[in-house]
């Protein structure tokens, strides 16, 4: 992302040591600097009119005003202002941070351990906050009005709602990569599924260990579908979401007319495990044309590898789009390839999904044998 200044910072975090810490990992980069810090969140509501900044990095627990009490308060000055959660790898962390998405924080970042001086906290952090910044300052920047999609010719063959005549295959599995933006945009997506949905749906979402738990609770809580972390040896059937636990990859395996859930600790892929590309290689063998994929909102191009196998296996791929993306790295790359069947806002998604799954699924008199058609 080409820079005509460098972004502004402003870190709040009740440590000393962290504040120090997050603050040299940012002005390591030329494009950045820290404009301000601030123990608590009611000295950083003091600082933002003061020091302008572009984005704020925002600690969970602080004393006199925490990170969720700040957050509501900063969307009320701003709607768009970036802030990104720093929290810890602990339950209540991502509890914590789960809720501080819902109430319109735009990313997170753990804390790594020995963050009080340990060696490699620095590198951590800087290896992963330091890309969220720019990713999420470059789309405040360019993002138009969230009004409708922009769905029109982006340079690969990506397609306008309808200008692409589906796919007419059965659609047996629904696999979904998402990350950066990831959990609202499946807190919309979910809701929509009936109980009755006639597919396994199995979901690649970029998160740490415990945080994916708590995004399967938190799903589980929204959806008519049983939502869990995948576990080992488990077979998969229709009606169910799977999430793919963190630090671990999933992929599917076909013994027959069965197909059951393998996990492993491979090396990364796209410095992501679990990685999309892991799970879509393995549903194109497992599902072949049957297997429709789902990209969404998110950092990167993890994804891309795996919808070029599920292409050559003759699947059906579908994207969000640029508009309704937190960032629209992830999907951006598939429609550049020229890979997207479609293009949908999230809005749009659930709706998609829910019309390509039904289709061909009669009874022998032609009357569908699932409630899908009532709701379309």
């Amino acid at each position: 992302m080409p820079m005509t200044r460098k972004l502004r910072i402003l870190v709040v975090d009740d440590s000393v040591v962290v504040r120090r810490l997050l603050s040299d990992a940012l002005s390591s980069d030329p494009n950045l600097t820290v404009v301000g810090t601030a123990p608590n969140g009611k000295v950083a509501l003091a600082k933002i009119p003061q020091v302008n900044p572009d984005l704020i990095s925002l600690d969970v627990d602080m004393p006199e005003m925490g990170g969720l009490e700040t957050l509501v308060a900063i969307r009320k000055l701003s709607a768009k202002l970036p802030v990104i959660m720093f929290s810890s790898l602990t339950e209540y962390g991502a509890a914590a941070t789960m809720n501080a998405l819902s109430l319109g924080a735009n990313d997170y970042v753990t804390k790594p351990a020995g963050i009080d001086g340990g060696v490699g906290a620095l590198q951590k952090i800087k290896g992963e906050l330091i890309p969220k910044v720019k990713a999420l300052c470059g789309r405040a920047a360019t993002a138009s009005p969230a009004t409708g999609p922009e769905l029109g010719n982006r340079g690969g063959r990506d397609a306008v709602a309808g200008e692409v005549r589906p796919k007419d295959q059965l659609v047996t599995a629904v696999v979904i990569g998402i990350s950066t933006g990831g959990p609202n945009a499946l807190a919309a997506l979910t809701p929509g599924f009936p109980a009755d949905f006639p597919a396994p749906i199995l979901i690649v979402q970029h998160m740490p260990p415990v945080f994916t738990k708590t995004l399967a609770q938190r799903l589980a809580s929204l959806s008519a579908l049983p939502v869990s972390e995948a576990v080992a040896g488990e077979t998969v059937t229709p009606g169910r979401i799977w999430i793919a636990p963190g630090n671990f990859h999933m992929e599917l395996a076909r013994d027959g007319r069965v197909v059951r859930i393998q996990l492993h600790q491979g090396p990364a892929e796209n410095s992501c495990r679990p990685a999309v590309d892991v799970l879509f290689r393995s549903a194109a063998e497992a599902y072949g044309e049957g297997t429709l994929a789902v990209i969404m909102t998110g950092m990167g191009q993890d994804g891309l590898i795996g919808c070029r196998h599920i292409r050559a296996a003759g699947g059906r791929i579908i994207i969000q789009d640029e508009a309704s993306s937190v960032v629209w790295g992830m999907p951006g790359a598939v429609a550049k390839a020229g890979l997207a069947d479609q293009v949908f806002p999230l809005a749009k998604l659930t709706h998609e999904i829910n019309r390509a799954v039904s289709r061909h699924r009669h009874h022998p008199s032609g009357v569908r044998v699932n409630s899908l058609q009532s709701s379309l």
